[in-house]
């Protein structure tokens, strides 16, 4: 049998059973991840308590499709190869970090530090971003690069379905990579795995969504979609130079556009406003679109073309390697600064549409006030 057929029985199998997970956890478990009610309010876009599943199915099937890697007798494939168990460590770390947070609602300290945990697991393991010939440049980088994942996804998980649905069109593009002779084959048993667990999971988290995924679910994505972007965008450089390479940047911007985007913006803007960037709230590109009032279920909509849009992109730069130029280098980043640009319009007419109706509602309320007193 090829492996071809493989990769299409596990996936299909995979996506049954995911939809079957969610289905028994929802049943059963209610309340998983309800918590501080106040705090959820001042994030969630909905205040609406639904119980936090999707981590639960994420690594499970993570699980599911390391077993795969083992019973199924694909050439080539060894399940105890230094990086499969960097990987896996690193992403148990995740699945757990995200856990207690969601359970006992751990201090920042503590998330940051087992994210650098995250980050040390991977470098441990030989998953790493080679950007320079200095190993230590190459050690920090991937650091930042993992945190910076981690708690993108994170803060990105703020509306119904958008998390999810922006992961499962990376990780689409991520396997048509693949096609190309990009990665492992065990690792692609891994990457259908997870998709499959996403498209399970939006099933339920479409919106109007009858669950979330937590931080269980983002933190696990987060350094899951950082070591995909590792095995197989980051590394694309020519190996006869030593010098860091713009157009090795330009694959994992394209595959991760909006997490980028999104998290860059609402850091600068808080930090402008003078707050804090790590805080939660409902001001990310997400809710000013809402705030122009495309429909939650757009939203998601939005993000997840503009994702395959991205990794569109990305692929096209892949297959140009050989034969890259300069000219195209500033065509890719002339069209992310465009790109930005529009985001930035994009969010202040959503902040100054909020902004005129807070105003009205508060005279409103004044108006009202003043005339029962």
């Amino acid at each position: 049998m090829s492996s071809s057929l493989y990769y299409v029985l596990f996936f299909s199998g995979a996506v049954l059973f995911s939809l079957a997970i969610y289905g028994l956890l929802l049943r059963f478990i209610r309340t998983l991840g309800v918590r501080n009610l106040d705090e959820l309010n001042m994030v969630r876009w909905t205040s609406q308590t639904k119980p936090s599943l999707g981590g639960l199915g994420f690594y499970i099937m993570f699980l599911l499709s390391f077993t795969a890697i083992g019973l199924l007798p694909i050439e080539g494939v060894d399940l105890l190869n230094r990086k499969l168990m960097g990987i896996f460590a690193a992403c148990t770390l995740g699945f757990f970090i995200g856990l207690a947070d969601d359970t006992y609602n751990t201090r920042p300290m503590l998330k940051f530090l087992g994210q650098l945990g995250c980050a040390a697991l991977l470098i441990a393991g030989g998953v790493y971003i080679t950007i320079s010939g200095i190993p230590v440049v190459n050690y920090l980088f991937t650091t930042m690069w993992v945190v910076g994942m981690m708690n993108s996804l994170n803060m990105l998980d703020n509306m119904d379905g958008i998390t999810a649905s922006v992961s499962a069109s990376t990780l689409l593009g991520a396997l048509v990579f693949t096609f190309a002779g990009a990665g492992e084959p065990a690792y692609t048993f891994v990457f259908y795995g997870i998709l499959a667990a996403l498209v399970g999971f939006l099933w339920y988290n479409w919106n109007p969504s009858s669950m979330y995924m937590g931080d269980t679910g983002s933190m696990f994505l987060g350094v899951f979609m950082a070591t995909v972007a590792i095995l197989l965008f980051w590394n694309n450089r020519d190996e006869t130079s030593e010098l860091v390479q713009i157009k090795q940047f330009l694959i994992p911007l394209m595959a991760f556009l909006l997490p980028i985007t999104d998290t860059t913006t609402v850091f600068i803007r808080r930090i402008a406003r003078g707050q804090s960037p790590f805080v939660g709230g409902k001001d990310h590109t997400t809710h000013q679109l809402a705030f122009l009032g495309v429909p939650d279920w757009g939203v998601s909509s939005i993000f997840s073309a503009v994702s395959l849009v991205g990794m569109g992109v990305g692929y096209w730069i892949y297959t140009q390697q050989d034969t890259w130029t300069y000219g195209q280098t500033i065509q890719v980043v002339i069209g992310y600064i465009v790109f930005f640009v529009l985001v930035q319009v994009v969010y202040q007419a959503g902040h100054r549409k909020h902004s005129a109706a807070l105003a009205a509602e508060n005279a409103q309320k004044d108006q009202t006030d003043a005339s029962g007193s």
